[in-house]
């Protein structure tokens, strides 16, 4: 008998017959002869609607307060999914986050997970029932409050129950038929992958790739979690997400796929000091603001000054934080201004191939210069290369670099949703 941990986003139970679609297609699992842990989102958009509603009561809601309301939203479609599951003639007992042991530490609205003891959950499954785990949230031990994951944090319960419990498969429901080679919102002619490495599923997802979040998918690579990504709305094979299987010689495709963020902006920090130390106690600045950094480029030092720019991106959201926090500490840096651009999209492309084929950032540059389509920023890593370009030309970009690489499909992609999640 097999353990399957079933993750469904909010697009899956969006509304009663998205909840009742994905009840019979848990308990058709369950019939299968497999012991069934499911991860349930909030329905819909009820987590935005409830950001929303909090910010129409306070300007700067309490972070306590707001984790108390959002874990609201799976508490809910979780008791519904499991009276639909009961009426279907099965048993199933649903929990949240502090029941199923979601152990994480004390940062509200970002917490991490640092401990798992799904004690109660696997006392379910002995009993022959399916457990229903809401996710997205967990509790501290110190303070005994609960809280929140963050982004993707759906996604991060149900591959940490499955690391815990040992499953022998996570799979990750969704509105589109698996991992394609681009955003079948975008690019139609996307096709879909029926494998990705784990290592190249963490390029895609760290440079905008919405099917899986980033930190499901490192914490899958770290555990040996086997991630297989699937519609709830059909039965299509999906795609799986693993490490290649030992003594596997199967040689991986140049160019795997096409990821776009649009959420990115660009600060550039004119006249800094070309002094040694200058760039750390920059970036000490931006790190105390809580920011994540994706590229950053130095310009050469000018020999008349001795001054030079320093640019990077980070999360649109974060910008105009990192930009007041900057110019706080303006004079004990030295800088001479701040240009700050919100209008800037990245895209990569990512593959494994890229380590034993030349030429990959030629084609990708080409296909770019003959869009009339400018690069303002480059990063490389062994399998990844990406760029920072306008966000108004950000589509285009991703179609012209997809077909480049020949990753065009006869066929347009069906997307079931609308969300990706």
């Amino acid at each position: 008998m097999a353990l399957v941990v079933q993750k469904f986003g909010g697009s899956s139970v969006s509304d009663a017959t998205g909840i009742k679609r994905v009840a019979k297609r848990i308990v058709e699992t369950k019939k299968a002869g497999n012991d069934v842990v499911v991860v349930v989102s909030a329905m819909g958009d009820t987590t935005d609607e409830l950001i929303d509603l909090a910010h129409e009561v306070s300007v700067t809601p309490s972070g306590r307060e707001l984790d108390m309301l959002l874990t609201a939203g799976e508490r809910i479609s979780m008791s519904l999914l499991a009276m639909a599951i009961i009426s279907l003639g099965q048993e199933a007992r649903s929990f949240t986050g502090s029941q199923a042991g979601l152990v994480t530490d004390a940062i509200h609205g970002n917490a991490s997970i640092v401990d798992v003891t799904p004690k109660r959950v696997f006392e379910a499954i002995e009993d022959g029932a399916i457990a229903i785990v809401a996710g997205f949230q967990g509790f501290n031990r110190g303070t005994g409050d609960i809280t929140t994951l963050g982004r993707g944090g759906s996604d991060t319960t149900a591959v940490a129950l499955a690391a815990a419990m040992h499953a022998d498969v996570c799979e990750i429901y969704t509105d589109v038929d698996g991992v394609f080679t681009a955003d079948p919102r975008v690019v139609p002619t996307a096709h879909k992958l029926d494998f990705v490495t784990s290592e190249e599923m963490l390029e895609l997802a760290s440079s905008g790739a919405k099917v899986l979040y980033i930190r499901a998918v490192e914490f899958a690579r770290r555990h040996h979690v086997t991630l297989h990504v699937r519609s709830s709305f059909s039965n299509k094979a999906g795609t799986i997400v693993a490490e290649p299987k030992e003594g596997e010689t199967v040689e991986a495709p140049i160019i795997t796929g096409v990821a776009t963020d649009k959420d990115e902006a660009k600060i550039t920090v004119i006249g800094v000091p070309d002094k040694i130390g200058r760039a750390a106690d920059l970036f000490k600045v931006v790190s105390d603001e809580g920011t994540s950094i994706d590229m950053i480029v130095q310009n050469i030092s000018a020999a008349a000054t001795g001054r030079t720019d320093i640019s990077f991106t980070l999360p649109t959201g974060d910008g105009p934080r990192v930009v007041a926090s900057l110019r706080r500490h303006q004079e004990s840096l030295g800088f001479e201004s701040i240009q700050y651009d919100d209008q800037i999209a990245k895209l990569a492309i990512v593959g494994a191939g890229m380590r034993t084929h030349p030429g990959v950032s030629a084609r990708f540059f080409s296909a770019l210069a003959d869009n009339g389509i400018n690069i303002e920023m480059i990063s490389t890593s062994d399998i990844r290369v990406s760029v920072v370009t306008r966000l108004d030309s950000l589509d285009e970009a991703v179609r012209a670099v997809h077909t480049a690489f020949g990753l065009d499909a006869n066929g347009e992609a069906v997307v079931y949703g609308g969300t990706g999640r």
